[in-house]
């Protein structure tokens, strides 16, 4: 019984610390949204694949950047309404 308490406890102490890991409460388009959000990231973090983009979609490093970045703001669209309970 402890053994469960105490993963349950990490398992908060984790969602309360990273955004990404969601929890209970998370809806499907929150969930996408960190994703999409967390690959944008890996993007910019990885300059060899930034440039691969660049050069697949002819544009500059730069002009990738920046259309990354504004694909960050709202990169699901706009949030959906929630139903009210």
């Amino acid at each position: 019984m402890t053994d469960r308490y105490n993963i349950h406890s990490q398992l908060e102490h984790l969602q309360s610390k990273y955004i990404g890991t969601g929890h209970a409460d998370t809806t499907k388009f929150e969930w996408l949204v960190n994703q999409h959000r967390d690959t944008y990231a890996t993007y910019f973090g990885h300059p060899d694949l930034m440039a691969y983009f660049a050069i697949a979609e002819n544009e500059s490093i730069g002009r990738m950047r920046f259309n990354l970045m504004e694909k960050m703001l709202q990169p699901c669209g706009v949030t959906p309404d929630k139903p009210e309970e």
